[in-house]
């Protein structure tokens, strides 16, 4: 018990320190995971054998993943990504494997460990890939999509991959029988390691694929027909943690069945997820295993980083980092390739590329089963192991990669001659985004004219469909502002998303107009600064007067009445405005506020004076009721 207690301390207290650190420097949190595991093992040497018996442990936080990962999947979703599926993801696989063997070949090896050898490495890692674009919120761009079918892919080519491995033994051959059941000579420490329960053993091809058929199905009806009865008889008994039980019921049961027909259990939660997804208990599932989801994909990183030989590593650095990069770099070139042939933009065929282009967790099944049936040598394996995990430690690096070239770039867009304008009006509009929307409808309706302005093509086409006219073209560009008559217009909204655009628009419409009212869109209390240095007359914050109306909802049904809340409302309003002038005073665009100690002191102080402004309302109200 003491030693459990020790090594759970460990474990725990690495991810605890090693993950902030690395979250804080944008490392994300899997290089986190990585590192504490070589820290505490091949550094420290505070964990020892054990991180081999805890990696097979965490690996079910992979099923966990993808069981997640299913419930957010309706089964349209899934038939609709058919495409991706067998194209994309099965041509990854193909041609991976294809161009790692014929490496393999080229290097002296034969063709049956080549071949072991690029299908190992041709399967990318699922856990840190999924892991990672769930973290920086890519999982629904076009490449996050694309990499998610690419992966699911190689988690269902793992079965067969498993069921061939054996055909490119050595020594072992495979027959065949007279009913059809094909039986392999396996060594007896290696048939006694993997004993495991089976519905298919020694069954003919057909009764597998009967069995196997059956089993699906009945998870599909299962999930369909049998869940909702279930959760009703859990919730009868108002304990909430019987609701956690039965999600992992659910996981780890589906699991083990698909693994007795010799599916793989990360595939059998994703179709278990999939069935539910559909269900009104999915938010109640996500809930509950999202922890044990987390928990146990950082234990199983950390048992990869663990598990490192660095000794072997030290031995031949060089050579192995050589062909770790060069693994990441075959697979790139085939990755961004297959990219280009599905039409993946600039932006997703980065992330699709970078994403992927290293070995995965299934590399270790598929290296430690080759060498149990004697495929590849006990050298070989050991160097695989190396570079699998070298691949995935540089994982992370790619994505920090992926996120440099993503900030300079920027996917090309249609490009759209700006309209002619030949109209003007006493109102300009520039941005009918939905602040400017707002605006546009408020004036017209008041049988006021505008003249809207907008770069983006797909806005004014949706607006002309709602009878609202408008024109084309960025809005700091000159020859446009003064074809809108910029010079003859009483009043110019600049409701644009992009602020410094905005700030550029305002301070050249006050060089040309002095006497022109300016009315901006302000993203923050900063922009606000910049705005009213640029020259606008009236500049409102976005989400400033409707976070005070809902403010105002909240005194309302707290005790006060409406009219002390509204009291209460103007007097934050009136005294917001003066708190903006003064600290504008003292703020530095060239310091940040945090650090500007006037604008701090400033800030308190205004805070102090907001206090008393409100408490002398409530009294002046108080005392009128009395009165």
């Amino acid at each position: 018990m003491e030693s459990f207690l020790y090594q759970a301390s460990i474990y725990l207290a690495a991810a605890v320190i090693a993950v902030p650190i690395a979250a804080r420097m944008g490392l994300g949190s899997v290089l986190g995971y990585l590192a504490a595991g070589i820290v505490i093992g091949p550094v420290l040497g505070l964990i020892g054998s054990e991180t081999q018996e805890l990696q097979h442990f965490a690996e079910f936080g992979v099923v966990m993943m993808l069981f997640l990962i299913g419930l957010e999947l309706e089964p349209k979703a899934l038939w609709d990504m058919r495409h991706r599926l067998i194209g994309l993801g099965g041509l990854q696989v193909v041609v991976s494997t294809m161009a790692l063997t014929a490496a393999a070949v080229l290097a002296g090896q034969p063709w049956t460990v080549g071949l072991a050898i690029g299908l190992a490495l041709s399967l990318s890692s699922t856990a840190i890939v999924l892991q990672t674009l769930s973290e920086k919120g890519l999982m629904q761009t076009g490449g996050g999509r694309s990499a998610f079918s690419v992966l699911l892919t190689q988690d269902i080519a793992v079965i067969p991959i498993l069921a061939f491995l054996p055909l490119l033994a050595v020594h072992e051959f495979a027959t065949l029988g007279p009913d059809g059941s094909i039986s392999l000579a396996l060594h007896e420490d290696a048939a006694a390691h993997h004993a495991v329960p089976s519905l298919v053993e020694g069954l003919p091809g057909w009764g597998v694929t009967l069995v196997t058929i059956g089993v699906i199905g009945g998870v599909i009806l299962a999930g369909i027909y049998l869940t909702r009865p279930v959760f009703r008889y859990i919730n009868a008994a108002r304990l909430r943690e019987m609701y956690t039980a039965l999600a992992l019921l659910i996981v780890v049961g589906i699991s083990f069945l698909l693994t007795l027909v010799g599916l793989s259990p990360a595939l059998g939660a994703f179709l278990a997820g999939v069935v539910l997804a559909n269900s009104e208990f999915r938010h109640e599932l996500e809930s509950d295993l999202e922890p044990f989801k987390g928990l146990l994909l950082g234990l199983f990183f950390i048992t990869v980083g663990a598990g490192i030989n660095f000794q072997a590593f030290f031995a031949d650095p060089g050579d192995l980092i050589g062909l770790a990069l060069l693994v990441i770099l075959a697979k790139g070139i085939i990755l961004y390739v297959l990219a280009r042939a599905f039409g993946l933009k600039s932006r997703d065929r980065w992330l699709f590329t970078l994403s992927l282009a290293q070995a995965g967790e299934f590399g270790f099944v598929l290296v430690a089963f080759s060498l149990q049936q004697n495929v590849i040598p006990q050298d070989i394996s050991e160097k695989l192991l190396l570079i699998i995990a070298l691949t995935m430690l540089i994982t992370p690096l790619l994505f920090i990669l992926y996120d440099q070239i993503s900030r300079r770039m920027r996917d090309a867009a249609p490009v759209h001659a700006p309209d002619a304008i030949d109209e003007e009006g006493p109102v300009i509009i520039a941005g009918i985004g939905r602040f400017g929307q707002i605006v546009n409808r408020l004036v017209q309706a008041s049988g006021f004219k505008t003249i809207v302005l907008d770069h983006d093509m797909q806005t004014i086409q949706l607006m002309r469909r709602f009878g609202i006219k408008g024109f084309m073209g960025d809005p700091t560009r000159p020859e446009l502002l003064k074809a809108a008559g910029l010079m003859k217009a009483r009043v110019l909204v600049v409701a644009m998303d992009d602020r410094d655009k905005a700030t550029m628009l305002v301070a050249y419409a006050r060089r040309q107009r002095p006497d022109l009212h300016i009315v901006a869109r302000a993203y923050d209390r900063n922009h606000v600064f910049q705005l009213y240095r640029a020259g606008a007359n009236d500049i409102v914050r976005e989400m400033f007067d409707s976070s005070l109306r809902a403010g105002r909802y909240v005194l309302e049904n707290i005790g006060l009445t409406e009219y002390e809340a509204a009291e209460a409302e103007q007097t934050f309003y009136t005294h917001d405005r003066e708190s903006v002038r003064r600290l504008a005073e003292v703020w530095d665009p060239n310091i940040p506020s945090s650090e500007n100690a006037a604008y701090v002191a400033r800030a308190r102080e205004l805070e102090k004076e907001l206090e008393a402004a409100l408490l002398n309302r409530v009294s002046e109200v108080d005392q009128k009721k009395s009165a």
